[in-house]
């Protein structure tokens, strides 16, 4: 086998994992890239998922993605045709939704044997999020353990792992996920304790590879190796127990077996490739966003200022795509809208009438110099309307009373 297996955490289509993408597909060759709409194919916003998902490709990663309609399983004619297009494919792409429903589309349509063929002949294969699950021997059906309290049980997977890699394994991703606040939901939902539920009733032989959100393991058939990429870990867990490969690290197919101890994971520099540099997150682009945002009002940098909020703003676009969830993106909104009030505030105090701001101040002295006037000291009398002159503030002595006003030269 000359291709390569990529699994995703989560990410798919965020800045994350655009390096990724682009070194991944590059490495397949020139030809047709297929986006698979199975996953997610049951979602009322399913265009809507395709368009962002084509979108993201073709303007981040530079590769034009041709959709595959497969939201129902085929037969006949539009079965022979999709299976054609899949093996003739040089990369194959699938991401969210839900792997109980893929594999319910895909089951006994010749659809593993056709994505065995693309990576068998070089091309690139990448399954992120809910169809990296279905990629292991078992899978997790999550929805329906998470959402409607199903008990904890394994579904068969396709077993594509095993027969590109010939490793047994279940694959979790979104493994480091924590959004339950109140709950654990990392190892895809699960928690720890329904994990290790279902641990023990892994088939023979098979044990769990955890790959965390915006993070890719990188599989490569031809030289066996696995190289883990982006923001987090891949963990291999045997019975609870856990052995993490960080970002960078290079091991072959066989480590990716091993329990705790047997074999110690190595980074091998020389032939891994660099961890794509990347954002964490789009809450850490926000927070970096109003910390820069922050530096420039303070230094009366109305340049660094608008910058900071553009650069957001940017941010919020490139995130949008992202099919993962969470809370970043009001987080986000959030702080640009704060940003650009306070901004508005600031650019009000600079609009205001110079007039207004230090008119208190004009007015004592001028109540100086009336005084003076009244002392018949005209020496200081003048002294303070000539050094008002020389401010920009011209004094006017008229029958109602003393006037004054800003000299136009310090208006401008």
């Amino acid at each position: 086998m000359t291709g390569r297996l990529v699994v995703m955490g989560s990410g798919e289509t965020a800045p994350t994992m655009v390096e990724v993408h682009r070194t991944t597909l590059a490495a397949a060759g020139a030809g047709t890239s297929l986006l698979l709409d199975t996953p997610y194919g049951f979602q009322e916003n399913a265009d809507d998922i395709t368009r962002k998902a084509v979108a993201y490709f073709g303007s981040s990663v530079g590769r034009s993605l041709t959709p595959v309609a497969w939201r129902q399983r085929l037969a006949g004619g539009d079965l022979d045709r999709a299976l054609t297009a899949v093996r003739g494919a040089r990369s194959v792409f699938a991401g969210p939704g839900s792997p109980t429903y893929a594999l319910q589309v895909w089951e006994g349509s010749g659809f593993d044997d056709a994505v065995h063929a693309t990576a068998h002949g070089g091309g690139t294969v990448t399954f992120a999020s809910a169809a990296a699950l279905t990629l292991g021997v078992v899978s997790v059906p999550v929805y329906e353990i998470y959402k409607c309290g199903h008990a904890p049980a394994w579904v068969p997977g396709l077993n594509l792992l095993e027969r590109l890699t010939g490793l047994r394994a279940a694959v979790v991703p979104h493994y480091d996920n924590s959004e339950g606040g109140s709950h654990s939901t990392a190892f895809c939902y699960l928690g720890e304790r329904r994990l290790a539920l279902l641990e023990q009733s892994l088939p023979e032989g098979a044990h769990v590879i955890g790959v965390d959100e915006h993070t890719a393991l990188v599989l490569d058939l031809a030289t066996r190796t696995a190289t883990v990429l982006g923001n987090g870990a891949v963990t291999v867990r045997h019975d609870g127990a856990s052995r993490v490969l960080a970002a960078g690290t290079q091991v072959p197919f066989e480590e990716l077996a091993a329990r705790e101890g047997s074999t110690r994971a190595h980074v091998d520099l020389a032939r891994s490739p660099e961890p794509a540099p990347a954002t964490s997150s789009l809450r850490q682009d926000a927070d970096d966003a109003r910390a820069a945002f922050d530096l420039a009002l303070a230094a009366s940098d109305a340049d660094a200022a608008a910058e900071a909020v553009l650069r957001l703003e940017q941010a919020i676009t490139e995130w949008n795509a992202d099919s993962l969830q969470s809370s970043d993106g009001d987080h986000a909104r959030r702080t640009l809208r704060g940003m650009m009030v306070e901004l508005a505030l600031a650019a009000r105090e600079g609009l205001a009438d110079p007039a207004e701001r230090i008119a208190p101040l004009v007015e004592a002295l001028l109540s100086v110099r009336v005084k003076a006037r009244q002392d018949k000291d005209f020496a200081t009398s003048d002294r303070v309307r000539d050094q008002l002159a020389e401010a920009g503030v011209e004094v006017r002595d008229a029958a109602e009373g003393v006037q004054w006003v800003l000299a136009p030269r310090t208006r401008g």
